[in-house]
Formats: C-alpha cells, sequence, structure tokens
C-alpha cells in the first residue's frame, strides 16, 4: 500500500511524457500559397520541424497587393506542444519584426482541421481563425480570417484561401 503513491507518480509523469512525444497527425512540414480576398495579394509560406524534434521554423513573404506591397517577409522559430488539451497542438514562437505568438491547432475529424492564432507583431495584436480541408495526405485547401489592431482599432479584417503541400 504504501509503493502506491510514488506508482501512480511515475505512471502518471510516464503518461505525461508520451503523449508530449505522440503525434498528433498534424503535418507541420508544408509549404503553402495563400491569396488575400482582400487586398488581392498572395503570400507564400513555409514551415518544418528541425530533425525529429518538436522546434519548428517557419518562412513567408507577401506578393502584391492594394495594402501590402512586396516583400513584407518574415521569419520564425516555434515549439511545437503536441496534444496539450483535447488532443489540440500548441505553438509558440518568436519571430522577426518584433513578433511572438500562439496557435492552437487540432484535428476535428472527417479530414477537417481547426486553428486559432494570436500573434503580436510590432505592437499590434493579431487574431485569426482558419478551418482546413485535408483533400489527401498531400494537399490542403484552407480559409482563414485574421483581424488586427493596427490602425488603433479592430475591423481590419483580412480573408485568405491557402493551398498546401504537405511533405
Amino acid at each position: 500500500m504504501k509503493h502506491i503513491l510514488p506508482i501512480l507518480t511515475i505512471t502518471t509523469l510516464a503518461a505525461a511524457a508520451s503523449a508530449q512525444s505522440a503525434s498528433s497527425g498534424l503535418s507541420y512540414n508544408r509549404v503553402g500559397l495563400g491569396y488575400n480576398t482582400d487586398s488581392k495579394g498572395y503570400s507564400l509560406s513555409a514551415s518544418a520541424l528541425i530533425g525529429g524534434s518538436n522546434f519548428l521554423v517557419s518562412a513567408g513573404t507577401t506578393i502584391g497587393g492594394n495594402n501590402t506591397g512586396n516583400g513584407t517577409d518574415t521569419v520564425s522559430l516555434g515549439y511545437v506542444f503536441k496534444n496539450v488539451a483535447l488532443g489540440a497542438d500548441a505553438t509558440v514562437s518568436v519571430g522577426s519584426n518584433e513578433s511572438y505568438g500562439l496557435n492552437v491547432r487540432k484535428d476535428l475529424g472527417s479530414n477537417i482541421e481547426g486553428a486559432v492564432s494570436y500573434n503580436r507583431v510590432a505592437k499590434n495584436d493579431v487574431w485569426g481563425a482558419e478551418l482546413a480541408y485535408n483533400v489527401s495526405k498531400q494537399v490542403q485547401l484552407a480559409v482563414g480570417y485574421s483581424d488586427s489592431n493596427a490602425s488603433g482599432a479592430a475591423g481590419n479584417g483580412q480573408t485568405s484561401i491557402t493551398a498546401r503541400y504537405n511533405f
């Protein structure tokens, strides 16, 4: 009876460690081409886990559009916490342009994935949500919406459509 508490503690710690290293089924190694329906501009993005770790390196750039022009480039380094709560993955990141963020992704079943995010970029808060459909294991189509306080008030909403290739 006196050994039950240590056994339960070790079992709980082992389960937490295995849940952290377990695969969530979400792909982080991917490239994407997006179209912003509001600014009429495009974006390119890429992300990959470094080796077999949970460290994520990401990069992106904008091309054309009414508001942004060419070359709004970003790079970031993040850490993916897999299966944190209710099967969702959480990624914390820091990057260029004085940015940091939190992204939560979850496989919703039936090849559908949902994500919500918060990013702080150059003193502006950017909130986002995305719904994606996995056409196949390699191809994903997504629709996202983001809103920022760049001009001092909410209402700068942007809708984007993105095609991604998982590798």
